[in-house]
């Protein structure tokens, strides 16, 4: 499988450059805003949105998926 020129998770238009308590984000780490958010185990839990570097890609991408500019 060949890897799409470009390909990562801080180029798709899904993905968040998220902050933590208000805080800047730390790194290069985002969320993935593609599908819902992934449930937790306890009944009371939140689901979560998946943390993934930048620097990430997955099968989802593709050059439409870009951000508008």
């Amino acid at each position: 499988m060949a890897t799409i020129q470009g390909a990562a998770c801080n180029s798709c238009r899904y993905f968040d450059d998220h902050q933590l308590n208000g805080a800047a984000a730390t790194g290069d780490q985002g969320l993935c805003r593609y599908n819902p958010p992934v449930s937790q185990p306890e009944p009371q839990g939140h689901g979560l949105w998946p943390v993934v570097a930048g620097q990430d890609w997955c099968g989802h991408f593709t050059a439409e998926q870009n951000p508008a500019e």
